[in-house]
């Protein structure tokens, strides 16, 4: 059955190519959407320029023929159409027909009434209730979401073997497992059953004899191995559970070997302090100089109203938002039993002293498209609030030596039209998971360790 799937203007300005993905059936595009289109064009942000690409698109399609008829955008008979009609439909008389979304709505109504299965497709959730109220479908843009929190893959798994196949591990550097010699616990059949490993996913080894006899390694591909950082303490900074030690090892892995990272989490399970200590390390107490500069970047997304208008340079607007970056920075340097003045002060300065002097960069995020990045650490903060097509833009910066590092918590997101399915973090890491160029982890709520208060904030609302 052919369907007709009405777009808002916030799937196109979410993903320009949306277009293309309803196969066969067409794609209707109201005239108002392209008004709305037009009003975020000017905008040097990502929307003002998948504003501007979607219209190219359009006038592209617009040179197949008449856009109000409809023209194939594929090889499966898939159309778009231009809808200037179903201006008389009713609607309630409340609402206001001048309002852009009511007359997405009208158009959505009128194709239905005309017997056309017609479906709303926006992110927005309101529009979505109201077009119920109407009785028409309506669904969320999914081609870019991914499975749902629950589902996610998180880098690490616990699995079950025997005392004489752990001891074995234990008993040198060299040994390895078999993953055919490992099982995983059913939580439906509450069975062992065969697992089936993930490249470079982390496994903590227990007994099925002694709970308390375990192993850390790390799935190559073909055998578990054994972690090579476990017993390091880079930057002075200790590991104090699985999942620290499982993030200390993929941080401490050269570019070479593990050129992405993506770290996800809880607040307080020191996922930025992590990524600031290992890089600091690297930069400033390996001998190699890997890297060349020490770069942090975040998307432009407060927790709250913005505060207006902010003078000076990028650096001077983009500070505010680093500034958690600086209070890891600050306990890093200082530790928590630093008591006296002057060594507070002292260390203040020292980590003034690292942005002064470039040792720390800090950068926006929407300036990173275009750039070819070599022999950086870079830390991508706080990348649940950007889209997939952010994650996918910084991810294909680096050059030779780069290591980039995405971190975040899935389940505090700030911006508008993102959720745990849909935000760069989660894309990226579900669309790299099996990559041997890329290593996960994910940090639980009981491995929070900011403080007894954050860890149970995070357990529980």
């Amino acid at each position: 059955m052919l369907k007709h799937y009405i777009l808002d203007t916030n799937v196109l300005l979410h993903s320009p190519h949306s277009l293309y993905a309803f196969n066969e059936h067409a794609v209707v595009i109201p005239e108002v959407v392209l008004e709305e289109l037009d009003r975020f064009k000017g905008e040097s942000s990502e929307r003002g320029a998948n504003s501007r690409q979607i219209s190219r698109i359009i006038d592209v399609l617009r040179e197949k023929g008449d856009l109000l008829q409809g023209v194939l955008i594929n090889d499966e008979g898939g159309t778009l159409r231009i809808e200037t009609n179903h201006l008389n439909t009713s609607m309630p008389a409340h609402w206001d027909r001048i309002k852009a979304d009511n007359r997405i709505l009208q158009v959505c109504k009128g194709l239905s009434e005309a017997g056309s299965t017609a479906i709303l497709v926006s992110r927005d959730t309101n529009m979505r209730v109201k077009a119920s109220i109407l009785g028409l479908l309506a669904e969320d843009f999914r081609n870019d979401k991914v499975a749902t929190i629950q589902e996610q893959y998180t880098g690490r798994a616990v699995v079950y073997t025997s005392t004489a196949v752990i001891n074995q591990f234990h008993a040198a550097d060299t040994h390895s497992i078999q993953s055919d010699d490992v099982q995983i616990f059913d939580e439906n059949s509450h069975e062992l059953r065969d697992v089936s490993l993930i490249t470079n996913q982390f496994v903590m080894l227990q007994s099925t004899d002694n709970d308390r006899h375990t192993a850390l390694g790390r799935f190559d591909g073909e055998k578990i191995v054994h972690l090579k950082y476990s017993s390091h303490n880079p930057f002075g900074v200790v590991p104090r559970n699985i999942g620290q030690v499982f993030m200390q090892e993929c941080l401490m892995m050269s570019a070479q070997e593990a050129p992405l990272v993506i770290i996800k989490g809880p607040a307080g399970t020191a996922k930025t302090f992590y990524s600031l200590a290992i890089g600091l390390h690297h930069f400033m107490e390996s001998r190699s100089k890997e890297y060349q500069h020490l770069l942090i970047c975040r998307p432009h997304v407060p927790l709250d109203e913005e505060i207006g208008f902010l003078p000076g340079s990028e650096k001077d607007k983009i500070e505010p938002y680093m500034r958690s970056i600086k209070d890891n920075l600050y306990t890093l340097m200082s530790g928590n039993t630093m008591t006296e003045a002057k060594d507070i002060m002292q260390v203040e300065e020292t980590v003034q002293m690292l942005f002064e002097n470039r040792v720390i960069q800090t950068e926006a995020l929407a300036y990173q498209r275009g750039r070819s990045l070599y022999k950086y650490w870079m830390i991508l903060d706080e990348m649940q609030n950007a889209t997939p097509r952010q994650a996918k833009a910084v991810i294909t910066r680096p050059g030779i030596g780069t290591k980039i590092i995405l971190i975040g918590d899935p389940e505090q997101i700030d911006h508008p039209f993102l959720d745990n399915q849909s935000n760069g973090l989660s894309y990226a890491s579900e669309k790299m998971r099996g990559s041997k160029l890329c290593y996960q982890v994910t940090l639980q709520h009981d491995e929070c360790e900011r403080s007894p208060l954050a860890a149970e904030a995070a357990r529980r609302l």
